[in-house]
């Protein structure tokens, strides 16, 4: 007997094993592929999928595989656009943000599936009151990404040195960054004010808070999603040098632009042409 919804074989259902906590919280600013910046994150994975032999073996492997989920993709909020709406064509920021290329073309969010894929540095895997945490680096997902796989990444089949890359065959050249003195003072009195006063690096975050009896997944989640140390300046940096403003505003000289990372919003505007300068640090 035939199903009486055969559409219901068109569909896969996946479950979410997991969420990212990471130090940026909105999609501008984050990189547009992984391994651009190195961004120290962590997987945090849920029942019935935390438990340590699921992970044996895995931290022999230096980088993994990710499986994720756009859940910040609102492509169907402002167009009355439904679910099944399939869009052919999109407008890659590497290409200007004017020339359209096929969904399947690209690496953009509005595809069919809503599922990410990225290959980042495994760091550790730790298990923090009984719970199986991933830290690693290099992720191009923000806060609260839902993880719905992981696989070990294999070299010999995975890197493929002779491979084309089509319209971005290097990455993106970079933008000089640099810092006013007033910003410069605030993001130095925002680290001053946060605690242990010695957490001036991000390894910090990898063994302050899962080598002791006292950690906790909480302590550890602070420390990556808020707790400003005076690392993250480089890092921040570092995400303005890929330049997250639309491609259509890049020319836009002394227009501010707001990056949110950790508990700090980051303004920044365009100096001249190829620099940006960072003008203010302020709580949020």
């Amino acid at each position: 007997m035939l199903d009486e919804n055969p559409l219901l074989d068109d569909y896969h259902q996946a479950p979410i094993i997991g969420y990212h906590r990471a130090p940026l919280s909105q999609k501008f600013g984050a990189p547009r592929q992984p391994n651009l910046v190195a961004l120290t994150s962590v997987i945090e994975m849920l029942a019935l999928y935390d438990t340590p032999a699921a992970f044996v073996g895995l931290d022999k492997f230096s980088h993994i595989w990710v499986s994720w989920q756009f859940h910040h993709n609102y492509r169907y909020k402002n167009n009355n656009e439904t679910s099944t709406s399939f869009r052919a064509q999109v407008r890659p920021p590497r290409l200007g943000g004017n020339q359209k290329i096929g969904v399947f073309a690209s690496r953009s969010m509005y595809r069919p599936s809503g599922l990410g894929l990225s290959v980042v540095k495994l760091e550790q895997v730790k298990i923090v009151q009984g719970r199986v945490l991933l830290i690693i680096k290099g992720a191009d997902m923000i806060d609260g990404t839902p993880i719905i796989d992981i696989k070990p990444y294999v070299a010999y089949s995975d890197a493929l040195t002779q491979a084309q890359s089509g319209f971005a065959p290097a990455a993106p050249e970079l933008l000089t960054v640099t810092v006013t003195d007033a910003a410069n003072e605030q993001f130095m009195m925002l680290v001053s004010a946060g605690e242990p006063s010695n957490a001036n690096n991000d390894t910090s975050i990898k063994d302050a808070n899962t080598g002791s009896n006292s950690a906790t997944v909480a302590s550890t989640f602070h420390r990556i999603q808020n707790q400003l140390v005076a690392s993250d300046m480089s890092i921040i940096k570092e995400l303005i040098a890929q330049d997250p403003r639309p491609a259509y505003r890049r020319t836009e000289i002394a227009m501010p632009f707001v990056m949110r990372y950790k508990s700090v919003d980051v303004s920044f505007q365009l100096m001249e042409l190829g620099q940006l300068q960072i003008i203010a640090v302020v709580a949020v």
